[in-house]
């Protein structure tokens, strides 16, 4: 029996992990600080830790579908800071990932910008607030139809759901 050389080989593949884990995680934090950053009206330190999240993903290898989550939160993050400096939201080529992980961070983003909607009307900036929940509308209208099984992309689903419940209140909100 070899059992101790499979240990050895199991030992380091599990080192390995843990260093990927740890090293997700932070791409994951910088863009999470990304969209605080947003939200606290600072894009040029918003678009850094962007792009400091963008080469840290890059050097994380894919391990099966792991990678996604990060891909997901990169794009909910660069997403958001184009809909931010009223520019046009970049392609998952333009940013690098993969398809469906785009297609779930722009859902992800949604509940982001709606927060810019509602932080707009209570600044009183009813036109900034009509601007963003175009934005919104503009990404469920892309996406709301997709129809997939769940085992091809996961939440797919349940995100739609929940944007469209958010738009409805948004719309709400803008109606007042």
């Amino acid at each position: 029996m070899n059992v101790p050389e499979i240990e050895k080989i199991l030992l380091e593949k599990e080192k390995e992990l843990d260093s990927y884990i740890r090293d997700e995680r932070g791409v994951v934090r910088m863009c999470a600080k990304a969209i605080k950053e947003v939200h606290n009206g600072n894009l040029q330190e918003a678009k850094e830790l962007a792009a400091r999240a963008k080469s840290g993903m890059e050097a994380l290898p894919r391990i099966g579908n792991r990678r996604r989550m990060v891909e997901q939160e990169y794009t909910e993050a660069v997403a958001l800071i184009a809909v931010a400096e009223e520019g046009e939201i970049p392609s998952n080529n333009e940013i690098g990932v993969e398809g469906e992980p785009y297609l779930l961070g722009l859902l992800d983003c949604i509940g982001e910008i709606k927060r810019l909607v509602v932080e707009q009307l209570r600044e009183g900036k009813r036109d900034k607030a009509e601007y963003y929940f175009q934005k919104m509308d503009a990404i469920y209208d892309a996406i709301g139809h997709l129809h997939f099984s769940g085992a091809l992309i996961p939440d797919l689903r349940h995100k739609q759901d929940v944007c469209r419940a958010l738009l409805e209140d948004a719309r709400g909100k803008l109606i007042k």
